[in-house]
């Protein structure tokens, strides 16, 4: 006996729709995807260009998912990764930025 996806319900093992609810088993022979392995071009895609990853896990969540999860892995390590450099280098400049003006204002007065 095996158990629907849906439901949770015992349903006989050659059952194409589970009797409970209506909703279509999966047969037991449904080839896999074989071609479906983490990738680290996805992730790498996905780290440098984070709108690109976002797109291929959208792309390959159903059909691919674990190349899915790797680009949306590396997108959103990618987005997280600019983000904190976008604030250090901010802090950065202020810090110049205000080492200058100080510098220059202290001269004035």
């Amino acid at each position: 006996m095996k158990f629907c996806a849906k439901c949770g319900k015992e349903i006989r093992d050659e059952a194409v729709i589970c009797v409970h609810c209506g909703c279509a088993v999966t047969p037991p022979d449904a080839p896999s995807n074989t071609n479906d392995a983490s990738n680290t071009g996805f992730f790498l895609l996905g780290f440098f260009l984070p709108l690109a990853g976002l797109i291929l896990y959208l792309i390959n969540k159903d059909t691919s998912p674990k190349k899915a999860k790797s680009a949306g892995k590396g997108a959103l390590i990618g987005l997280i990764a600019s983000v904190a450099a976008s604030v250090l280098y901010l802090i950065f400049w202020m810090a110049i930025y205000g080492t200058i003006v100080g510098s220059i204002l202290g001269s004035l007065m």
